[in-house]
């Protein structure tokens, strides 16, 4: 019995080697196929690559020379403003020099426009400095990309007309700083920016698209 069995022990024995050559033969085809499975991926990368990069548009020469043309017509009608605002804030008045007086108080000059028995006055003082300060919350995106933003939009007009306001109280006769002309000022080039300047800013610098 137990010769029988040792025999049949031994005759057992090719059989599982003919399993592991059969499970060697399937590792190998994996190997394989796994081995033409890399050969194909760097072909369909490169493909995807290749797709991608005639998705994404290019900077045409057209549409740089015409941001260019943009944003040089910004700049020149600002050089044109800048002068404009000049002429009308820096310019002496000493007829009026009597009749004026430094405002550091918010909202008392305003008082007092609408206090004047015509409103035709009262209209004209607020929306002339409501006025000088459209252009600026329009022209500004344009010229300066970076400066995109209601708060940086109004920092920098209220920089600006500060600045023209010390000028007027320090250096021109007739003339006297006045905190409610910035305020006035400041909400005009919000008003622009809102109504245009956005919207203008961001056609004349479109953003880029982002990759896929």
């Amino acid at each position: 019995m137990s010769v029988l069995g040792f025999k049949s022990v031994k005759g057992s024995k090719p059989a599982r080697g003919g399993g592991k050559s059969g499970g060697g033969a399937k590792s190998k085809g994996s190997a394989k196929a796994k081995a033409t499975a890399k050969a194909k991926r760097p072909a369909k990368s490169g493909r995807r690559a290749e797709s991608r990069s005639t998705s994404r548009p290019g900077r045409s020469p057209l549409r740089v020379l015409a941001r260019l043309v943009a944003m040089l017509c910004a700049f020149a009608f600002m050089v044109a403003f800048a002068v404009v605002l000049a002429k009308l804030t820096l310019q002496p008045s000493p007829a009026s020099e009597a009749l004026t007086h430094t405002n550091l108080q918010p909202g008392s000059t305003l008082r007092a426009y609408l206090d004047q028995p015509e409103l035709r006055d009262a209209v004209k003082q607020i929306g002339g400095n409501l006025l000088l300060g459209v252009p600026f919350g329009i022209l500004v995106p344009v010229v300066a990309p970076r400066t995109r933003g209601v708060l940086r939009v109004l920092l920098l007009t209220a920089t600006v007309m500060l600045l023209v306001e010390f000028a007027q109280g320090a250096l021109v006769t007739g003339r006297a700083f006045d905190i409610d002309d910035v305020i006035l000022n400041t909400t005009g080039a919000l008003i622009g920016y809102l109504l245009l300047g956005r919207r203008l800013s961001r056609v004349v610098h479109a953003r880029k698209p982002s990759a896929a």
